[in-house]
């Protein structure tokens, strides 16, 4: 089993920054990529950004330029940087892990509500 627990959401004006951070526990050993997915009620889960352990990052084209996605492997923990933030990037944030080795894509955490205020 795979525990991921996030924390740092909130409300913010538009402009301002937060910083989310996710830490796992359990059975990590095969996790390799490690990243962070929002969902709008109604709409589907997206991708924001995600870092393979050999430091390799994607992001979504929305956020490239303001967020930052990072990792502590030390501390088996992902953080993402929100700066510049704008109403249309609230959403809960759901941090997400993945095994390639075994195909398992599946680990997420509970989610943290973002609300970016105009």
């Amino acid at each position: 089993q795979v525990q991921l627990v996030e924390s740092g959401g909130g409300l913010v004006q538009a402009g301002g920054s937060l910083r989310l951070s996710c830490v796992l526990s359990g059975s990590i050993s095969r996790i390799n990529v490690m990243g962070w997915y929002r969902q709008v009620t109604g709409k589907q889960r997206e991708l924001v950004a995600n870092m393979y352990s050999g430091g390799f990052a994607n992001y979504a084209d929305s956020v490239k330029g303001r967020f930052t996605i990072s990792r502590d492997n030390g501390k088996n923990a992902v953080y993402l940087q929100m700066n510049s933030l704008k109403p249309e990037d609230t959403a809960v944030y759901y941090c997400n892990a993945g095994e390639p080795m075994t195909g398992r894509f599946d680990y997420w955490g509970q989610g943290t509500q973002v609300t970016v205020s105009s």
